[in-house]
């Protein structure tokens, strides 16, 4: 309960993208790199458009606001310099309302950015790779599992040698061959991780094909001449929803963790948009000094996520397994 909870948290969190993120730029990519590095819950004051809360839904779902280039002012007055300052003060003088605060749940970045808006927005990315990539190997998978075991013969032979090809390559070599040949960017690393993920699914389902073949229910829609199609979709197919629901399940956490690696190793989602792999590769090195949480918040993210669609996956298997 308590994963699916997460995962429908996480959900909501990517749907609703710049509504819940406190940085509302485009990718959550507003810089200051006077205030790089700050520890969480540090509070910055800001001076013209940079914080405006009012914008078109379409831009606070989807887009976010381009950067502004306004002056800001934090409570460490010693690191502007005396120029900025005095300019930051004559406007203050002329309109007050125009300071306003900012705090940095998360603390900042190197770039000075905030990193609770870019772990918040890393949830999209996450869950779009799951997403798209089950419903690419649910589609490879069936197809193929439904033929093999359905036609048997040279039907089956092919198609048992092509899962046989893919299955003895390693996964994380194989996305990364499929990524070199598409190119680096955000729909590609959906569809090479998706092309790699469909072999287990495609074992299943022929397996289960084979049982069901010879039951009486296919016998009988042959004798009243139902078409191989109609038959493999509305009297095999149904048949075989509990186990393809636990294999997209565990589908789709392998998913978050390949593409977390490939973004680590710099071949997934490109920057500026944040990906929580890529946030780990960026922030790394600050484990041993003295800024540890830019490192820990993406990594615990990620092993949230995984480990409640693991929790899903698990219930699921339990509440669909006919011998309970």
């Amino acid at each position: 309960m308590a994963g699916l909870v997460f995962i429908a948290l996480c959900t909501l969190i990517s749907l609703g993208g710049y509504l819940f993120t406190p940085d509302k730029t485009s990718s959550c990519n507003e810089m200051h790199v006077e205030m790089d590095l700050k520890p969480p819950g540090y509070k910055a004051w800001f001076l013209g458009d940079t914080v405006q809360t009012s914008f078109g839904l379409a831009e606070a779902i989807f887009t976010g606001r381009e950067p502004g280039n306004n002056l800001y002012l934090y409570d460490n007055r010693e690191d502007t310099s005396h120029a900025n300052w005095l300019r930051a003060q004559e406007q203050l003088e002329l309109n007050p309302k125009r300071l306003q605060s900012k705090r940095y749940i998360l603390g900042t970045d190197v770039f000075g950015r905030d990193v609770f808006s870019r772990l918040l927005l890393g949830t999209r990315i996450s869950l779009s790779v799951g997403i798209i990539s089950v419903i690419i190997s649910l589609v490879l998978g069936v197809l193929l599992g439904l033929l093999a075991g359905y036609y048997r013969g040279w039907v089956d032979k092919v198609v048992m040698w092509l899962i046989n090809v893919i299955w003895s390559l390693p996964t994380l070599l194989l996305v990364i061959a499929i990524t070199f040949a598409l190119g680096k960017g955000f729909w590609q690393i959906f569809v090479a991780v998706g092309l790699t993920m469909w072999v287990e699914l495609a074992r299943i389902v022929r397996g289960q094909v084979f049982g069901l073949r010879e039951t009486e229910f296919v016998q009988a829609g042959k004798m009243l001449g139902f078409s191989d199609l109609r038959i493999m979709l509305r009297h095999i197919l149904p048949n075989c929803v509990g186990p393809i629901v636990v294999i997209c399940a565990a589908n789709f956490a392998s998913a978050i963790l390949l593409e977390a690696g490939l973004s680590f190793l710099g071949l997934g989602v490109q920057p500026p948009y944040p990906s929580w792999g890529q946030m780990l590769n960026e922030n790394y090195t600050y484990i041993a000094f003295g800024a540890a949480h830019l490192a820990l918040a993406p990594g615990i993210a990620i092993m949230l996520l995984v480990m409640s669609f693991n929790f899903v996956g698990n219930g699921l298997r339990d509440a669909l397994d006919v011998k309970l």
